[in-house]
């Protein structure tokens, strides 16, 4: 007899996620412009883990132990950090081998709130192919949490949520509460050819058109771009990869 397939779920806002069952489900938490991304990309470039915090002073405390810290507020880097929130500021050789101290707008948050899920990891279009790929792997239930701007709904965040859900599909089954599923795949089906025209009149591209950082945006929705995998454990954020390794040598 054919095991049952898991389940896959879409929860849209943060505000949402206390109706979600997620004790024995890997949570994958989207922030696509940018934090998620960005955490993508700086794993990408060797940094050793990510700490993700709520506050900017947490963050800052870091420093103290030897931490390069991040933060961004309302879309902007915050004065005396090492990073804000864009990909391009991770694309750097000096953070290989680095802990890192992040605190977001929105993205730190939303993985702050999943954080007693069986599991927790990092979705962006940058690692979606191979972020499939490992969840279809995993045969548990998936909830994709979108991050969205201070708890309401973005289409960027759903719009990932979907091209996700649309690779899982054939492997996983949706709940009777199936609608936010069924809608961020729909919405994905009308933006694939164009996300980023899609997004023209979003507003967090258009809040971050003011801040001049289209680049950030284009790279953002361009799919593939690393095959990393950021999974939370004990509070911090690992390279999938790296963490494996280190289990096999202990």
């Amino acid at each position: 007899m054919e095991a049952e397939k898991p389940f896959l779920e879409v929860c849209l806002t943060p505000a949402l996620f206390y109706q979600y069952d997620v004790l024995q489900s890997i949570v994958v938490v989207i922030d696509v412009l940018r934090a998620t991304s960005s955490i993508c990309v700086a794993f990408q470039y060797g940094a050793h883990c990510i700490v993700p915090v709520t506050t900017t002073e947490e963050s800052l405390a870091y420093r103290e132990k030897g931490y390069l810290v991040g933060a961004e507020r309302q879309g902007s880097m915050v004065e005396g950090f090492d990073f804000g929130n864009s990909p391009f500021s991770y694309m750097d050789d000096k953070i290989r081998g680095k802990k890192i101290a992040l605190t977001t707008t929105n993205g730190t948050r939303a993985i702050d709130i999943a954080r007693n899920a069986a599991m927790v990891v990092v979705g962006s279009f940058l690692n979606i192919d191979t972020l499939a790929e490992w969840l279809i792997k995993q045969q548990q239930n998936v909830v994709c949490l979108c991050a969205g701007w201070k708890d309401t709904f973005n289409l960027e965040d759903a719009l990932f949520a979907g091209a996700l859900a649309e690779k899982l599909q054939p492997h996983f089954r949706l709940t009777p509460h199936r609608d936010a599923a069924l809608a961020a795949m729909r919405l994905y089906d009308l933006a694939r050819n164009d996300m980023y025209e899609f997004l023209a009149q979003s507003s967090h591209r258009t809040r971050l058109e003011k801040l001049k950082v289209d680049e950030d945006v284009l790279y953002c929705l361009t799919p593939n771009q690393t095959q990393v995998i950021p999974v939370l454990r004990g509070g911090v954020l690992y390279n999938l990869r790296d963490m494996l390794q280190k289990d096999k040598g202990e």
